[in-house]
């Protein structure tokens, strides 16, 4: 029915936005990573070169997916290393 389609057209688009607003919440924590100095990125598994490739996804899009998957690519390469 219409009343059907109108609310999930409005369900999606609360979720959109919702999405939107969590991505923008998340890029200024972003930012606020760049104020550490590398050791302290360092210590979360991060490098400084890794808040500008999370950065540089679209700016609706949540940078924390991409700075999760660096910190976790960055713990495998420092776990391979500790073993060889």
């Amino acid at each position: 029915t219409i009343v059907a389609a109108l609310a999930a057209a409005a369900g999606a688009t609360v979720e959109k936005a919702a999405s939107m607003l969590r991505a923008w919440q998340n890029r200024r924590q972003l930012y606020k990573l760049g104020d550490l100095n590398d050791r302290e990125l360092a210590d979360i598994g991060l490098s400084r070169s890794d808040l500008f490739v999370a950065r540089d996804v679209p700016a609706h899009v949540d940078p924390t997916a991409r700075l999760g998957a660096l910190a976790e690519i960055n713990r495998r390469q420092a776990a391979a290393r500790c073993i060889s």
